[in-house]
């Protein structure tokens, strides 16, 4: 891990120069309209560098270089070995430029340096499975009789669309490119506009390892781009990480386009439940903490429901607050820090108007609850807790984004699993029980993609990511994500009409 303290951070912040153009067919290009926006860093609510603002036109370019990329087949048929080398060498350049990129991160959405490094290695991790697996995944032979064969064969999709968030810069455009490019796809990114930079800097990381020119373009711009592209006749594949509000969107563009697969993973209200015999009462109360204001909670299976059953609850919320303690703001760029701004002053703001409605509601505020270290001009926000809040209520039903916890009180287990389950979403959920009966038995009644057992928000490449309900359709991670971003083509052959030996 780098050794580098805080001043030097604001060194390298102060000589960074972010490319902020657009990279189609392997090269760096200025927009269509020469238009561009200012990103803003949350650390201080200055400019940070000009991002290309692309549009339709853009979007347009884009696909066609990846249509041609694709049809030449230069990437598509290569041999899975050579797919794999480009890869790994993908992944090598990431590590070696973990610094910079999580210096873009950090910088671009306010994630602590210390957690923006982590997302480069946990984005390696993620890239270099999907390397290994270029040439893992096999086709099939059907069990027919003597005088037929029938086989089962995996066909890169062709140009996939890729929409990602702002909050994983680096990880979310790789939970998308790992699958899509090891199955021989041709791809066109086009990140949030609140953080780009990092993204486009990857495209060009990409082209270095080896990638031909026009199998991965990135362009940054704003909702209608995103729309174009989700639209667009010749894109194969959409696949999204977003808001459910987006992602529906997303569904009608496809169908009144070209019906074209639409992957989502979308918002979450992931319930965090306790029950009395918990194994360790300290340990669930500091992952309880760490689900909720990790990322400054802006993480979409972020444990923002805490679900505390009766004859522990004043017990579990009293260690709950204490470890907020640990998780207050801090300056981005200092190594300890663990929570640092919200990403913009819409999303400070939009997180704010539901602590003032928690308030107004008179629900209990046991922490938290206001803006800190404004004298940065930073858009930092304290820890947050909310107990004894009706779980039909907003604070317990909409996805807020943000360090805000909101505790809600259990009769029993059976009481846990219907309040886990009344949310339209179903994304992640725990549970913590000493009962490895009761744990298996509530896992399987709740309704979310992902269910962690005395434990918040762990995982492996090798195990699928995805929701259920409202939180999304199809996974990331995995060797099940591949999936989605191949067709499966079946081959007929009749033996019978030819003369036996």
């Amino acid at each position: 891990m780098s050794s580098a303290k805080t001043d030097e951070w604001y060194e390298r912040a102060l000589a960074q120069r972010p490319e902020g153009r657009a990279f189609i067919d392997g090269a760096y290009v200025e927009t269509a309209t020469g238009r561009t926006y200012d990103t803003i860093t949350p650390l201080s609510g200055l400019r940070l560098a000009a991002v290309a603002d692309g549009d339709g036109e853009d979007i347009d370019r884009a696909v066609r270089a990846a249509r041609r990329a694709h049809d030449r087949g230069q990437w598509a048929d290569a041999h899975p070995r050579d797919r794999k080398r480009v890869l790994h060498r993908f992944t090598d350049l990431l590590l070696e430029h973990q610094d910079e990129l999580a210096l873009l991160i950090t910088t671009d959405m306010g994630k602590p340096i210390s957690d923006a490094r982590r997302e480069i290695e946990s984005s390696a991790r993620e890239l270099r499975f999907f390397a290994e697996s270029v040439d893992k995944v096999y086709g099939d032979v059907a069990p027919t009789t003597p005088y037929a064969l029938g086989m089962v064969t995996r066909e890169p999709a062709g140009v996939v669309g890729a929409i990602t968030p702002w909050n994983f810069p680096v990880m979310m455009p790789v939970y998308k490119l790992g699958p899509a490019l090891a199955a021989g796809n041709a791809v066109v990114l086009k990140p949030a506009e609140q953080s780009a930079l990092a993204a486009v800097r990857l495209a060009a990381l990409a082209s270095e390892a080896g990638l031909p020119n026009g199998v991965l373009n990135v362009v940054p711009g704003g909702p209608a781009a995103g729309e174009h592209l989700a639209r667009h006749l010749d894109v194969d594949v959409l696949t999204f990480t977003g808001s459910t509000e987006v992602g529906k969107r997303l569904l009608v563009y496809s169908g009144e386009s070209n019906m074209k697969p639409v992957w989502l993973e979308c918002g979450g209200k992931s319930p965090n439940i306790v029950l009395a015999d918990a194994p360790d009462l300290d340990v669930a109360a500091r992952a309880a903490a760490e689900g909720i204001f990790h990322g400054a909670g802006e993480v979409c299976n972020a444990g923002s429901r805490l679900l505390v059953e009766d004859a522990v609850f004043d017990e579990v919320v009293g260690k709950v607050v204490e470890e907020s303690a640990h998780w207050q703001p801090r300056d981005a760029l200092d190594p300890t820090s663990r929570m640092g701004p919200l990403v913009d002053q819409c999303q400070l703001d939009r997180v704010m108007s539901f602590v003032e409605e928690g308030r107004a509601s008179g629900v209990r505020l046991e922490t938290g609850g206001r803006r800190t270290l404004e004298e940065t001009g930073g858009y930092y926000l304290e820890p947050t807790i909310f107990s004894d809040v009706d779980n039909a209520s907003r604070l317990a039903q909409e996805e807020i984004f943000g360090p805000v916890l909101s505790v809600v009180r259990l009769s029993s287990a059976q009481e846990a699993v219907e309040l886990g389950n009344a949310t339209v979403y179903g994304l992640a959920a725990a549970v913590w029980t000493s009962d490895v009966t009761r744990a298996f038995t509530i896992a399987r009644q709740l309704k979310a993609g992902t269910v962690y057992v005395n434990c918040y928000d762990k995982g492996d490449n090798s195990l699928p990511f995805g929701g259920y309900k409202q939180s999304g359709i199809g996974a990331d991670r995995s060797l099940h994500a591949m999936d989605k971003y191949t067709n499966l083509k079946t081959l007929w052959v009749d033996l019978n009409q030819h003369p036996r030996a």
